[in-house]
Formats: C-alpha cells, sequence, structure tokens
C-alpha cells in the first residue's frame, strides 16, 4: 500500500481536520491527530476495508517539557492485509492531559494506556480500569516526565567508601 493511497483516504474522510503530516526515515507516515478526533480516525482506519488498521502494535507517551503542547501520545497502527504501518501523534497540553480511550477500538488499549497513565499522567478518559500498573499506588508523581528529579547515587572511591556503604541497608563486601 503506498502512503499517498492511506493520506488520500483519510484526507477524503477527514478533510482538513488532520494535523501535520510527515514521514520516518523508514517510510512510515505520521499523522497528527487532534484528541478530539482520535477515536474517530482509529476507527475509521480499522473499519476501512481498503486500509484495515486491525492492530495496535504500540501506544506511547512522551514529553516535550519546554514545547507546546508538552506530551504526545502515540499509536503505531499495523495493517496485517497491506503490510503497513501507520503513526499517529496526539499533542496534549500539560494543563489538560486528558485524551479518550481507544479501549473500545482495541483490546490492546488497556494496558498501555494504564502504563502511559502511570508513567506520564496522561488521563484517558473512558478506560474501564485507570489505574498504576508500575508503581506502587501510594506512589506521587509520574516518574517518567522529564521535570521529575533524577536520584543520586555517590560514587563510591577507596577514601569515601566507609560513609556510603555505612547508610546502604547491605553490608558492603
Amino acid at each position: 500500500m503506498e502512503n499517498a493511497t492511506v493520506l488520500a483516504r483519510l484526507q477524503e474522510r477527514f478533510a482538513d481536520k488532520l494535523g501535520t503530516i510527515g514521514e520516518t526515515r523508514s517510510g512510515e507516515i505520521t499523522i497528527g491527530v487532534p484528541r478530539e478526533l482520535i477515536v474517530e480516525v482509529t476507527t475509521f482506519l480499522r473499519d476501512d476495508s481498503e486500509l484495515a488498521y486491525n492492530f495496535l502494535e504500540n501506544l506511547c507517551a512522551v514529553d516535550y517539557l519546554g514545547r507546546t503542547p508538552r506530551f504526545e501520545v502515540v499509536y503505531h497502527l499495523l495493517s496485517f492485509k497491506n503490510r503497513h504501518r501507520v503513526c499517529l501523534n496526539v499533542g496534549v497540553p500539560a494543563d489538560n492531559t486528558h485524551v479518550p480511550t481507544l479501549t473500545g477500538v482495541w483490546q490492546t488499549a488497556n494496558y498501555q494506556e494504564r502504563e502511559a497513565f502511570d508513567m506520564f499522567g496522561i488521563i484517558f478518559d473512558g478506560h474501564p480500569s485507570l489505574e498504576r500498573i508500575l508503581m506502587p499506588d501510594d506512589w506521587n508523581g509520574h516518574p517518567q516526565r522529564k521535570d521529575v528529579p533524577l536520584g543520586y547515587e555517590e560514587v563510591a572511591f577507596n577514601i569515601n567508601d566507609d560513609q556510603i556503604y555505612a547508610r546502604k541497608p547491605f553490608a558492603k563486601e
């Protein structure tokens, strides 16, 4: 399948409602989709018999600290029938991190959306069980955000290793 065919079908259906269109080095097309249209666009891509993007290969979030919108949810779709991939990007502002869930379109979105929620704080409206999946329930914040301070581990040299290992919960070998 040609990228031009995918773009033509999307333009025919959504006219000028889609955002930036680009292409990766591997030739995969990337399309910016407004978050209010993500369910409609993905349902169209899945149900259109010519396109048949029937697999949500990956869903992840990215934090572009300092950029507007700050966050992006990235969806990689695969058409087994056409052996073709497409990448959809949804911009998410820092002050309103809500995106509609795709669990009604693909069941595989369930755990992937939970991970994006846990790590970045993206809230997927309508998700059946949006709760932490990797971090403990009492964890404060979202560890993959770029404004979370990195942990610091003091380097042990032979001049200071006694003081460092004295603060460790295990014994020095």
